[in-house]
């Protein structure tokens, strides 16, 4: 039933329609290629200004870094008062570290480190952070320890000390025995 038939879903559209259909859709397809030229040739602008926007803002931030070099160089001068504007505050940290390389590698290699530490290491790295930096917690965690040393002690000194009760109690009745055996019953043959 299936096999024999080659009818199709769709009839066939006659030439002048395919030719009008395939018409709009090369007009809308050029319609298409020239805005994706347009939004291109717009995106590469945008890119151009943003690239240039962020040259410009670079070579701010040194100059801003040289103009507070030159502020710290004249606040060293004898008789002159040094503001501390938010400004100058800004640049000042951008400035010392700039000066200082082996800091700036320090915190690059510190931050490396942390992140290649396990979450585990980095809980008792936090941790141990938040109990070091407030003199509270330093306190709470100096008499935490020093209670748990001394229950530790505690315990071990009653268990050896029963043990050593136990062992001297059952001597003692041992010798009280054996002098009682001795001296009542020294004559018996029974025992």
């Amino acid at each position: 039933m299936f096999t024999g038939s080659s009818v199709s879903p769709h009839p066939e559209l006659p030439q002048g329609q395919m030719d009008s259909l395939l018409s709009i859709i090369s007009s809308q397809r050029e319609r298409f290629r020239s805005r994706n030229q347009e939004l291109e040739a717009e995106n590469r602008s945008m890119q151009q200004t943003m690239q240039a926007l962020q040259n410009e803002l670079d070579s701010l931030r040194a100059d801003n870094i040289k103009l507070y070099e030159k502020i710290k160089f004249l606040q060293s001068y004898p008789g002159r008062a040094g503001g501390s504007d938010d400004t100058v505050m800004r640049y000042s940290s951008q400035y010392e570290e700039r000066l200082d390389p082996f800091a700036s590698f320090s915190k690059r290699e510190r931050q490396r480190r942390y992140l290649s530490l396990s979450p585990w290491d980095k809980a008792t790295l936090s941790l141990g952070r938040v109990i070091l930096s407030n003199k509270m917690a330093r306190t709470i965690a100096f008499f935490y320890t020093l209670f748990l040393h001394c229950l530790v002690f505690l315990v071990l000194y009653k268990t050896a000390w029963s043990e050593s009760i136990g062992r001297d109690c059952s001597a003692f009745c041992a010798k009280k025995y054996a002098d009682h055996l001795h001296r009542f019953h020294e004559n018996d043959q029974n025992l």
